[in-house]
């Protein structure tokens, strides 16, 4: 509601400045810096005092006159130098949020025309984890800065498709096939390796087995250089080559682990579309066609001599920040074996629908989640729906990735795709640390020094991390501790069930409250906690207005027939309070702090506003008795505030992919 009437107003004053002054300008609306001087500011006078040489002052008189009645604003008033604040019909406000228009503020229409709107699609593609290993805790942010950005797309009413690329044939899948294959031979020796890895993945847990099995190899490295280069070689030669043992195992792996994240993300409420997978890029020729394609324009050279000799390379003058030194990528190696950025570029030419192919999918890991799908090398018998062709892309990927990130625009724009390249954008973040509290909490040893650091670096190369089902099922018991204490006479399912939406809210929010480009350190207390900016905080508060209802009907009371007894004068005179309007305006603004999160790409936007709307509703519960009200019309206005309150919560939570407990 409050962002309709924004663009309303600035829509309104844009039509009187071209009619008045012949100037065709965007008119943007602020918020007052005070909530005495109204509810919304329009700075217009100021934009145009220059071009019109006058007073701002003068031209904001000129345009308030000129305006005239805009539905939903009772009054226009000159402030300052040239402000004009707008005061809100509070009846006309009340009515239209009792009426839903739109209901509860959420995905609120008549913002400005998307790509949506337009018929296009947003590919947002995110997590992303090398399925060699565990997923950590690093790449928890990913995936909830992902969902939640995707959450927050389609809260606005884009139609979002969800990709989380499988990396099955690179480097970090092909060390654990060496720590298979070389490192630990017996499976080798045994016959066909593939017999023996099977019956390891239904005997252990696999993910954490390759973690352990991951750090080994990369010691070993550490020891032997030259079985890096030989050991390494020779499976990413095999893999790409397709030879069948070799191949084979990575993909078993890989399949097996994969199976592992989605559990993982599936108890964080994380789901996908598709998995483009990295094996068919090679095998349905994806990269070759890339390959020709930047040959032809003279996107790639390959190198006669120097340190790069017989490998395939992008200037560095094509995307690379350091004009005098720049520095070539190799794309394709002297071994014919392409770079994961090579095949990111062909991947990322799929995505806006530029390759001239599509991957063949099979239906994917049957789950907990929902149905997705899988890319396939061969025809399958399914129809799956039509993937890739997006208008604009999103890369979830972190920050240290800018580069390789630079070079995919790159090689767009080398082929000649301007629009494409412009709406390849790299949703970056930086990356996650623990508190020493926590590293202490997690088992993880640490010197007298790491312990005075603020905080503690993990590397999953190194075996030093946490792995994210470790955290998780951490986080649960800890807020099950809380819970029991407070609700010993629940069941215990019950209990576990309000401590698992506790700790993936907790989870959840501490992810998303700072900015992207804020390291993070990971704490327990802080998380958890129930007081503070905080994702148990916002859930107390959804709690607090369904225990109020609740209460309402063991009362034996039903809730009142809101459409029938609040007419717009009774909202008018409700509001009239200045408690109340003030509460009522800051519960309403989810649509508008959804629209502006997307715009900006930051999630803590959103995440920020369901604090606030915890604190207004705190504000709300402790000024007004609303189940003791003894006037009629306020006790039932003061319930429909309640109700409100819940659904914005509610809602708003769900944007976070934060569920709601049944008690705290």
């Amino acid at each position: 509601m409050f962002h309709i009437l924004e663009k309303r107003i600035g829509e309104a004053f844009a039509a009187r400045v071209a009619s008045l002054y012949g100037q065709s300008v965007p008119v943007q609306t602020e918020q007052p810096k005070q909530t005495s001087f109204g509810e919304i500011a329009v700075p217009a006078a100021f934009q145009l005092a220059r071009q019109l040489k006058k007073a701002p002052k003068a031209i904001a008189a000129e345009l308030a006159e000129a305006t005239g009645k805009i539905e939903g604003v009772a009054a226009l008033e000159i402030a300052g130098n040239g402000y004009i604040n707008v005061r809100l019909d509070r009846g006309y406000y009340g009515a239209g949020l009792l009426a839903g228009a739109p209901h509860a503020g959420v995905g609120e229409p008549g913002g400005t025309p998307s790509e949506a709107e337009k018929g296009a699609k947003i590919i947002v593609e995110h997590t992303n984890i090398n399925p060699n290993k565990a997923a950590h805790i690093g790449h928890l942010r990913n995936a909830i800065l992902g969902d939640t950005f995707v959450r927050m797309l389609r809260a606005i009413g884009e139609d979002v498709e969800v990709q989380n690329y499988i990396d099955n044939t690179g480097v970090q899948v092909a060390d654990v096939v060496v720590g298979f294959l070389y490192l630990h031979p017996r499976t080798r020796t045994l016959g066909d390796p593939r017999i023996q890895i099977e019956k390891l993945i239904k005997e252990t847990r696999f993910d954490y087995l390759c973690w352990d099995l991951y750090a080994e190899v990369s010691a070993y490295y550490q020891a032997h250089a030259e079985k890096l280069i030989t050991w390494r070689a020779a499976v990413l030669h095999g893999i790409e080559h397709h030879d069948e043992i070799i191949f084979g195992t990575a993909l078993l792996i890989s399949e097996a682990i994969v199976r592992c994240h989605l559990q993982t993300m599936h108890r964080l409420g994380i789901h996908y579309d598709v998995l483009p997978r990295e094996s068919e890029i090679l095998q349905l020729k994806f990269w070759e066609t890339a390959f020709e394609l930047l040959k032809a324009r003279g996107a790639l050279v390959k190198e006669t001599e120097g340190k790069n000799e017989g490998c395939w390379v992008m200037r560095g003058s094509a995307f690379s920040t350091d004009l005098e030194n720049p520095d070539d990528k190799v794309i394709v190696r002297s071994n014919d074996t392409v770079t994961y950025v090579g095949k990111d570029i062909a991947y990322q030419l799929w995505k806006f629908g530029l390759l001239g192919k599509d991957f063949f999918y099979r239906i994917g890991p049957a789950g907990d989640w929902p149905p997705l799908y899988v890319s396939a090398p061969e025809p399958q018998d399914v129809v799956a729906p039509h993937f890739g062709g997006g208008a604009r892309v999103y890369n979830v990927i972190d920050s240290r990735q800018s580069y390789l990130q630079d070079v995919v625009v790159a090689g767009l724009r080398a082929l000649g795709y301007e629009r494409q390249a412009e709406n390849s954008i790299h949703f970056s973040y930086e990356m996650v640390a623990l508190s020493p509290r926590t590293c202490v909490e997690m088992g993880i040893k640490l010197s007298e020094e790491d312990k005075s650091r603020p905080y503690v670096e993990v590397s999953g190369r190194k075996g030093l991390g946490v792995k994210a089902d470790d955290l998780i099922h951490k986080l649960i018991e800890k807020a099950l501790d809380e819970v029991t204490s407070r609700h010993l006479e629940e069941p215990e399912d019950s209990r576990r069930r309000a401590a698992t939406h506790i700790a993936i809210a907790a989870l959840r929010y501490f992810m998303l409250k700072y900015t992207r480009n804020s390291v993070i350190a990971f704490d327990f207390g802080e998380a958890l906690a129930f007081e503070g900016e905080t994702g148990p905080y916002v859930q107390y508060a959804a709690v607090r207005a369904r225990r109020i209802l609740g209460k309402l009907e063991e009362r034996g009371h039903v809730l009142p027939d809101f459409q029938a007894s609040l007419t717009r004068e009774a909202m008018a005179r409700q509001l009239a309070n200045e408690d109340c309007w003030q509460a009522l305006l800051a519960a309403s603004k989810a649509g508008s702090a959804i629209q502006q999160a997307v715009s900006s790409g930051e999630p803590a936007h959103v995440a920020r506003f369901a604090f606030q709307l915890a604190q207004a509703f705190s504000g709300f519960y402790q000024k007004f008795h609303v189940l003791d009200e003894p006037d009629a019309e306020r006790k039932t206005f003061l319930l429909w505030m309640t109700d409100y309150f819940r659904t914005q919560l509610e809602r708003t939570l769900g944007v976070l992919g934060i569920e709601v407990p049944e008690y705290m």
